[in-house]
């Protein structure tokens, strides 16, 4: 049974336990590394009467970066990459949020990594809302949104023998939500 919008209106916080919030970069040219951030916090108003004044913010801990391979994330949190000792979170805040249709939202915001601000636009589907056996009423969201990591600052890179890259520029942030309404 899905609760009407108008109902979900409140606060609500990010379910560590199942939200996955991931990244998907190009290696060596020929295929795809995945990961995730296993740290976080993030948290909402959902406004059901004016979704567009719905506002949200998630905080990365940068040292909870994994992709499977230790050195790999080693290296990834050295200041090649994220410089984890230096920038030990990664910031999102909206600023808008376009109606797209009943369950797709257009949300704008203002993404920080390391040193650098700048704005992007994730597309989101409403993937629907339940309340689980303990009594707590979740929304679902997925979505996702490819940026430049030169944007942010984030420009190491290794050239390979035969031409290119082991490094893609391009990198997709992949976003998985399960949120609890607060209160």
């Amino acid at each position: 049974m899905t609760t009407p919008l108008s109902a979900l209106t409140g606060d609500y916080v990010l379910d560590p336990a199942h939200t996955r919030i991931g990244f998907v970069a190009r290696h060596a040219m020929v295929t795809k590394v995945r990961g995730a951030f296993h740290e976080f916090e993030g948290s909402a108003h959902l406004d059901g009467a004016d979704p567009t004044k719905s506002t949200a913010q998630v905080v990365l801990k940068t040292e909870s970066i994994d992709t499977g391979v230790e050195q790999r994330d080693q290296h990834l949190r050295t200041n090649d990459f994220l410089d984890a000792p230096n920038f030990p979170e990664i910031t999102f805040r909206t600023t808008a949020v376009e109606v797209r249709s009943d369950t797709d939202y257009r949300v704008t915001g203002d993404l920080t990594i390391k040193d650098t601000t700048r704005s992007l636009t994730i597309d989101f589907a409403y993937t629907g809302n339940a309340v689980d056996p303990t009594g707590n009423l979740r929304v679902g969201l997925e979505g996702s949104v490819t940026i430049s990591r030169k944007d942010f600052g984030v420009t190491w890179n290794a050239a390979l023998e035969g031409g290119g890259v082991l490094v893609g520029d391009k990198v997709v942030l992949e976003f998985d939500i399960s949120a609890i309404k607060q209160g």
